[in-house]
């Protein structure tokens, strides 16, 4: 990167007090350099949509397996008979069921074919197999700003039937799928005001995200947004920190972090070592300690 000497000694000559880093950035700044924002990654890409997932038994893959070079002959007859461009390459198992791979992404009616002959197989208990389904994305978004507490003169917390409640009697979620069910934290430990994480089921594009990133909905008398969010594929919230997004190995938090007062504790220790539940005598009015089988003064639900 090429530097103007002259301007970077006005810079300096107009502001004394910065070091040598800032300085580097205004002039970046003021030549257009400045370092572009980093993008989330807010997708998780699934695999090739050619082809054809069925879960099913453990039992109904052993038996399924058998006789591959069949089935994938027998398929090809009953496409062509219905006059598809849509092929099977071949067959193989997957830790809930089997997969078939196409030439082509499949349609409904070749998966409707598909799956009625899996079905009719003698040796295959049609009970036990799920229908068939086509491999997605992900995409993770976050909803901002629905209250902690959404019941009026109510302690009583946001809860997963209220996120299920809120996304059915909006018109924006109509034809969205959940992949996990929502989980809620608080913007910060002393905040009212909630996340709402949101795992859906989306295609490489990420349109289903694209629709309803930036988009504003009410919530009784707030309006909330929602926004995407850094990806966090098979990792829930970490119980030390209570974050989301990393491994128990990866978190940098060493000690313990009690969820409710912040506390250098675990959770289910709160009410033997977080400060609103010991005694102080040392504060007007004084606080006694709080008898076991009682809730916790500051946190009802601890």
């Amino acid at each position: 990167m090429s530097y103007n000497t002259s301007e970077v000694l006005k810079i300096k000559e107009m502001f004394p007090s910065l070091n040598a880093q800032k300085v580097d950035q205004v002039n970046n700044i003021v030549n257009g350099q400045a370092k572009p924002k980093p993008r989330i990654k807010m997708m998780t890409k699934g695999p090739s949509r050619k082809q054809v997932i069925i879960p099913m038994t453990g039992e109904n893959i052993n038996s399924f397996m058998k006789s591959l070079s069949l089935h994938v002959a027998n398929m090809n007859r009953l496409l062509c008979n219905a006059k598809s461009d849509v092929l099977t390459d071949y067959i193989h198992a997957n830790p809930i069921g089997i997969t078939i791979v196409t030439k082509k992404v499949p349609q409904q009616l070749v998966m409707a074919i598909i799956n009625n002959y899996v079905k009719s197989l003698n040796d295959i208990n049609s009970l036990q197999v799920d229908e068939p389904r086509l491999p997605k994305s992900k995409s993770y978004l976050k909803i901002i700003g629905i209250p902690f507490f959404p019941h009026a003169n109510s302690q009583e917390r946001l809860t997963l039937n209220d996120i299920e409640t809120i996304l059915k009697q909006n018109h924006i979620f109509d034809n969205i799928s959940l992949a996990f069910k929502p989980r809620v934290i608080k913007v910060s430990p002393k905040s009212d005001i909630s996340i709402v994480w949101l795992d859906i089921w989306d295609v490489q594009s990420g349109s289903n995200a694209k629709i309803l990133i930036n988009r504003c909905f009410n919530v009784s008398n707030y309006i909330v947004t929602i926004q995407g969010a850094n990806m966090n594929p098979s990792v829930l919230q970490y119980k030390n920190c209570w974050k989301w997004g990393h491994a128990t190995f990866s978190c940098r938090i060493q000690r313990a972090k009690c969820v409710k007062c912040n506390g250098p504790h675990k959770l289910e220790h709160h009410r033997e070592f977080g400060w609103c539940c010991k005694a102080n005598d040392k504060i007007n009015p004084p606080r006694l300690e709080t008898k076991k089988g009682k809730p916790c003064p500051t946190h009802s639900s601890a």
